[in-house]
């Protein structure tokens, strides 16, 4: 058997990785303005972390 090289595109992991902190500067602005608690802003940022990584598995099949 032989082995093949993957290439890793990591253009994309970048974008989300970016995104992410734009996405948690905006909610922590939005926070302020709502007055959310410490637990529903971790529960915001624990599902947008679920959905990006969903998201970027979805491109590896």
């Amino acid at each position: 058997m032989t082995q093949e090289a993957v290439a890793v595109d990591n253009g994309g992991l970048i974008l989300l990785i970016f995104l992410a902190f734009l996405f948690a500067w905006g909610l922590n602005r939005v926070r302020r303005r709502l007055r959310f608690g410490p637990i529903a802003y971790t529960g915001v940022m624990l599902t947008f972390a679920v959905v990006v990584l969903a998201v970027y598995t979805q491109t590896f099949r």
